[in-house]
């Protein structure tokens, strides 16, 4: 079956030699989980402090099609001398509603993803570069893989510094353990490789975009995640966000590629 690539690194690294809008732009933070909606920008953090943000969204339909569908996700991130870790948990599902045909109302769940992650970045010498570990599970019910978890280490570095932008990469082995729609296990070593591109487009609006492929024996799994929030006040931020997941080896009943856009709030705290 064939593949749908994914162009979003090199809209990333193209959008990077934009000019954007000068501005003093808080401190930008690190490469984290790309299994999950990106989050808004976050302002610095004291050592020993924490910065948590919450996201929800949510889209309800009636009338000739009626449904409701969900989205969400909790990030936090704390911040020591020489560490900084992340953690991230997201859900989304859909449920639809239809009439059978005794005209009984009936509801089926048609989408159901719970994914959560854990960071630690061990910063180094110079500003910018890390060493990390990174472990993430989904569980994706209506997915190619049903279960999917990864553990990964590596080396991150910023390779582009501006008042208003940044460039991060990531790299590093990684090992992997999933279970397919057919029930099949199936594990093995992979290399990972990760870009994230942030831009302050101006004082009010923030641009995001992250890549990850994690390129195994048999599987090539690749996330792709395009956000941009506005600022509403002090707390509150309205970000419509566009995802692409592809894997490269699927059951024939299932499509490479799933794709989600969303529109939600964001409360920072």
């Amino acid at each position: 079956m064939k593949s749908t690539p994914i162009p979003a690194l090199v809209l990333a690294l193209a959008t990077g030699g934009l000019h954007g809008a000068a501005c003093a732009s808080p401190d930008l933070p690190q490469v984290i989980d790309v299994h999950a909606p990106l989050t808004v920008v976050k302002p610095p953090i004291p050592d020993g402090g924490w910065f948590t943000s919450a996201e929800l969204g949510a889209i309800s339909t009636s009338g000739n099609t009626t449904g409701t569908s969900v989205t969400g996700k909790i990030d936090a991130r704390h911040e020591t001398p020489r560490w900084s870790h992340e953690f991230l948990l997201s859900g989304y599902f859909k449920e639809d509603e239809y009439d059978d045909e005794n005209g009984e109302r009936q509801h089926v769940r048609s989408a159901e993803r719970w994914a959560t992650s854990a960071k630690a970045s061990l910063k180094l010498l110079r500003d910018g570069r890390r060493a990390f570990v990174l472990g993430s599970h989904v569980n994706d019910k209506f997915g190619a893989y049903t279960r999917y978890s990864t553990l990964a280490v590596g080396y991150g570095s910023r390779v582009l510094t501006r008042p208003d932008k940044s460039l991060d990469v990531e790299i590093g082995p990684g090992y992997f353990a999933g279970e397919r729609e057919t029930g099949e296990d199936e594990d093995g070593l992979t290399v990972r490789g990760a870009a994230q591109f942030r831009w302050q487009v101006s004082p009010s609006a923030f641009f995001a975009q992250t890549v990850s492929v994690e390129k195994g024996t048999s599987n090539t799994h690749s996330v792709a995640e395009t956000s941009l929030s506005t600022k509403i006040n002090g707390t509150m931020q309205m970000k419509a966000g566009f995802s692409i997941r592809n894997d490269t080896s699927v059951p024939d009943d299932k499509k490479n590629t799933d794709t989600q856009t969303s529109l939600t709030m964001v409360y920072s705290f």
